[in-house]
């Protein structure tokens, strides 16, 4: 996988007030994985992202160190419940970005993406690794 062009990924839909919005994500499970997130990359399809699995629940922090992407990261909890949006992130910036409270999941998207859609804290991510509650 090169700095421009990103693997192709598993589907994962968004289901918001208006309607289900659909992406092609890349999953990160791994330590290494999620250290390397989408540093160096310098372009992502607006309908592409990138999916952080952290395998248990809890607060979680990212940078934006070597991203050159402005970045919405939505925070996901367990059951696939979005808790909380971090919007239009600043590139190369270092200052820690939380969670704000316990997630499982975190998805990467092109700044302006979660306005842009209607995604919102409560909204439903829908992907074959979460699962809802019951």
């Amino acid at each position: 996988m090169s700095a421009e062009t990103p693997a192709a990924g598993d589907r994962l839909e968004i289901h918001t007030a208006a309607g289900p919005r659909a992406f092609s994500v890349e999953l990160v499970d791994t330590e290494a994985t999620r250290g390397q997130g989408l540093m160096f990359r310098t372009q992502m399809a607006t309908d592409h992202g990138m999916l952080f699995d952290f395998r248990r629940e809890e607060p979680v922090y990212f940078w934006m160190k070597n991203t050159y992407l402005p970045l919405d990261m939505v925070f996901i909890r367990a059951d696939g419940t979005i808790r909380s949006i971090a919007k239009d992130t600043t590139p190369l910036s270092e200052a820690p970005i939380g969670s704000g409270g316990p997630v499982r999941y975190v998805l990467e998207v092109v700044a302006g993406t979660a306005a842009r859609l209607g995604v919102a804290p409560g909204d439903r991510v829908v992907h074959a690794r979460i699962r809802p509650a019951p």
